[in-house]
Order: structure tokens, then sequence, then C-alpha cells
């Protein structure tokens, strides 16, 4: 029996049956996690991390070396020249912006070959609204390579590719979107392709959701340039906020110069005591990863138990830690998302109701209980009330927590009648 919260025996013992079913993911699982692991403890060794990188600076932040010693770790760890780590940046909508206008110039053209980006991004490139700043608005060209079968289109990549194209941009996770995740191996392949038709062509990789479920990173496969937020897998939990660029130096220090001021780059900065978390949230990170995709597999394992569609599967190899659960109608959608909320150590006593959320087209119900707003590494659950009613669902502090969140997101669609497969 669950002890300290009331689960329905059938639903306790599905649970089991999931966990049977993980354990061969588990164990592949525990394997990434160790590796990345011990690579992120032979870069600390390496720069010799001490108390003395923890201290604050204030005002212009000038010789700050914890913020400067943090961006050689960060790039030994993602395989990169140089990187960019900064709790400055206010989420990972605005990372990418620092880096696309860090990088990209008038009459430059932008091609994302992973179809359609993000909502949030949508505002930054000029897909929509108009007069806000956005790339168009500053005279950069747009276009886009649809997926193929819910994959890149790698012949269709060769062929949108030419000497005219300055950037490549390539989204790894999912986003609102029922495709697979990108591997560090389909991003391979994504390099190769741009680099034949145009060498100069910069590869860009919007890494949020992706860093450390698997023993390689973007950079290590040829992209160019990086970035993704400290409050999604990079932060570990433990970061309260901020965001990383990595990639060559030259690129990564005109991302400087936009966030900061060109001519000072890197330079300035007050830390303001940030250093100590973003180093442990770095430390944390494999682990903490490893722990949501764990969530991630036993919830796809139980859930498909039920009937329900699952995406991916359980034993599927993943590239970000987010899982798609499809729902079939609002009500279970909303039920579903009541129960995650009702689990969650902080907000427990909340109920979530789709709204109006900034960025989004439609009404988005959420359930977020999280230590740092949010936060996309703890776990929550989210989704736009439209057809055809999937949730995404992404992280997990520890996988134990996530379990009877998950239980109870089964037990809340139980007694309201709306649990397939319980008879």
């Amino acid at each position: 029996m669950i002890p300290f919260f009331n689960i329905d025996e059938r639903i306790e013992a599905a649970s089991d049956k999931a966990l049977e079913t993980c354990s061969e993911q588990f164990k592949i699982i525990d394997k990434i996690t160790e590796f990345n692991q011990l690579k992120v403890q032979k870069a600390f060794i390496k720069y010799g991390i001490s108390e003395s990188h923890f201290v604050s600076s204030t005002g212009y932040g000038y010789g700050d070396r914890g913020r400067e010693t943090l961006d050689k770790v960060w790039a030994d760890v993602f395989g990169a020249e140089d990187a960019l780590v900064r709790h400055n940046f206010m989420c990972g909508t605005h990372t990418l912006t620092v880096a696309l206008f860090g990088v990209l110039r008038p009459g430059d053209n932008m091609l994302c070959v992973t179809g359609t980006p993000y909502d949030t991004i949508h505002g930054v490139i000029g897909i929509n609204g108009e007069g806000m700043g956005s790339l168009k608005d500053f005279g950069v060209n747009y276009s886009e390579v649809p997926l193929k079968d819910e994959k890149p289109d790698i012949n269709s990549i060769k062929n949108a590719v030419n000497e005219k194209t300055t950037m490549v941009y390539i989204q790894r996770s999912r986003g609102y979107e029922l495709r697979p995740s990108l591997t560090v191996e389909d991003i391979a392949e994504i390099v190769n392709a741009v680099k034949e038709k145009n060498s100069d062509a910069i590869v860009m990789v919007d890494n949020c959701y992706g860093e450390f479920t698997q023993t390689k990173e973007p950079c290590e496969v040829g992209a160019d340039l990086i970035a993704g937020s400290l409050i999604k897998n990079a932060g570990g939990g433990i970061a309260r906020t901020g965001g990383y660029i990595a990639g060559r130096h030259d690129l990564v220090e005109k991302c400087a110069y936009r966030l900061s001021t060109p001519g000072l780059g890197k330079e300035v900065g007050a830390t303001l005591g940030m250093n100590r978390e973003l180093y442990m949230g770095l430390f944390y990170a494999p682990h903490t990863v490893g722990e949501a995709l764990k969530s991630a597999v036993y919830i796809s394992a139980l859930f498909e138990s039920f009937g329900y569609d699952t995406t991916p599967k359980y034993n599927a190899v993943r590239g970000d830690i987010v899982q798609s659960l499809g729902l079939e109608n609002e009500e279970s959608l909303v039920a579903f998302c009541q129960g995650i909320q009702s689990g969650s150590p902080i907000d427990s006593y909340l109920t979530p109701e789709p709204w109006d959320m900034p960025g989004y087209d439609s009404k988005v119900v959420m359930a977020a209980g999280a230590f740092t707003l949010g936060s996309s590494i703890e776990l929550s659950a989210d989704a736009p009330i439209r057809e055809p009613f999937y949730a995404w669902i992404q992280g997990g502090l520890n996988f134990h927590s996530s379990k009877i969140c998950a239980l109870l997101a089964a037990q809340q669609m139980l007694e309201k009648g709306l649990l397939k497969g319980i008879e």
C-alpha cells in the first residue's frame, strides 16, 4: 500500500506493473546519468573550483573569477569553445533571443529546419506581431523547412540551404507538437547536411529540455551555437533563474556584446551572490535530469497501460525530458493536471483552470507547483485547450515525488469517472 495518500488499489496494481515494465529503461538512464555526472565532476576538478568562486560581486562586476571560471566549466562540459552563463537571462526565450540578435544582422537569412518553432519565439522572429522589434523588423529574413513524417526532411534541408543561408536553426524539443524530440544523432545528420551545402552557415540549436538526456551535446557533433534555460535541465533544480549560450568563441562573444554592450561583453556583470547556486545547479543537473527521465518513462508506461496514447513510448530513445499524453477530451485533460497539482510540494491546494496565457494562441491549463516559479525541471504538466487534447509533462526533481503525482492524477480522473482501463 502507498502510505500517506489514498490511491485506489487498482491504480496501485497498474503502477506496480508499470515499474516492472520500466526496469530496463531505468538501467539505461542510470548509465547515462553516471556518464554525465562524471563529466561534470571532472570539469569541476579540472578548473579547481573552490569556495572562492562563489564570492559575490557588485557594481560592474569586473574581475569576477567565479563568473569567468563558470563559463569555462560550462564550455568544457558542453563540448564548446566558449560559454556565456548568466543569471541575467530572464527565461529560455530571452536567452534564445540574445543569441539570435547577437549573431544575425540586417539582410541575413535564417532557416528553421524543424518546422515552425515553439510559440513564444514567434514574436522574436516576426512570425506574428508587428512593430515589437522582431528580427523581421530589423531586416532579417526567415524561412522554414517543414517536417516530413514528424522528422527533419534531410533532402529538403539540403535543397533549402544555399550560399545565402546565414543561420540554420534547430529546435531540439517538441514544444507543443507531437513529433519526436531530436536526438544528438539527428542533430549530427542535420549539421552534416547543412555544412555540405554551406560550410559557413551557422547551425544554432535550441537545446532547452535536452541537456544531459544523452551522453553527448549538440556542440560535440558540430553545432556552432546552443542555448538553453537554467530553470530547465541545466540548472538542476537549484538555479532560481538564468540561461546559457555555448559554442564557437566568436559567436559567444557577439552574444555577450548583445547581452551587455559592444566593447564590454563578458567583462561586466555583477553576480550578486548567484554563483554558488549556478555551480551547484550544474553539478546536480545530470542526476536531476535522470530523475526527470525516469518520471517521464514511468508516466508513459502507466498511462499506456490504461489505454491512452503516449509519445514517446516508454522504451523510446529520448532527446528531451518531455512526455506527451493524449487524454482525448478537455475534461480528462484538466482533471489530469489538477491531480498533478494536488501532489505538488508547493501550491498543492490550488486548482488549475484553463486561462489565457501570454505568448500562446489558446487557453492553457497548467499544473506547476514548483519551488522556482515556472521551473520546467520540477514536475509540471500543461496543455493548450485544443484538439487533440494532449498534456505535455516535464521534469521531476526526484522520481518518487513524480510517481505519486502521476498516481494522484489517475486517481482524480477515476473519481470523476474519466479514467479508462479500470473496471
